[in-house]
């Protein structure tokens, strides 16, 4: 198993447990994306996994949907990505995205991948589950956001810079300084760390 889909599954088993975790009653409370729900969190992680799969001319496969069934809806769109990363000559093939030409693999690690790593912690604090993120990949994940020119950063905050209704980033939320790195992270990508349901 290469790096990136050792990576991926580690960072899907724990977005598995956090939906697994959530009770039928929290579906519908709001989560710190604003106008989405803990459902819709889910909702952007799956849709994501179909833009994963969409380069290479494939759809995701027949599964209930996020409103039927947001456990099986995730379940079978991480199989799709999977088995792009299991077979190696389609991983190395190279797609055009809308940051540029990459691997498939590198395009799962750079986008779905640590998406669910920070939408893993908006469900998390939806539905009061544990939001502690993994501190190797707030540390990773810090060090390559923050290393980005002001101008990516910038683009990364206008809603459609990167296809229709896409929103990467939303507008920085000032955190201190000595805060913990998962506070300043969250703050950098637009999240309020203290924000929770109803405040």
């Amino acid at each position: 198993m290469s790096p990136i889909a050792d990576r991926y599954r580690k960072h899907a088993d724990a977005f598995e447990a956090k939906v697994a975790g959530t009770a039928p009653d929290d579906w519908e409370r709001p989560s710190p994306c604003e106008g989405w729900t803990a459902r819709d969190v889910v909702r952007h992680i799956v849709d994501m996994h179909a833009v994963m799969v969409r380069p290479l001319g494939r759809q995701l496969s027949p599964a209930p949907s996020v409103d039927e069934d947001p456990l099986s809806a995730f379940r079978a769109a991480r199989g799709d990505v999977e088995g792009l990363l299991d077979n190696n000559e389609v991983a190395v093939s190279e797609i055009t995205s809308p940051a540029g030409s990459m691997t498939v693999e590198n395009h799962v690690d750079r986008v779905v991948s640590d998406d669910m790593v920070l939408h893993g912690w908006d469900l998390a604090r939806a539905t009061n589950q544990d939001d502690t993120m993994d501190q190797d990949d707030v540390e990773r994940i810090w060090a390559g956001t923050s290393a980005l020119p002001p101008q990516m950063l910038e683009q990364m905050r206008t809603p459609g810079a990167f296809g229709p209704g896409v929103v990467v980033f939303g507008p920085e939320v000032k955190v201190s300084s000595e805060a913990p790195l998962q506070e300043r992270l969250l703050g950098m990508i637009g999240r309020d760390p203290h924000w929770r349901p109803g405040s």
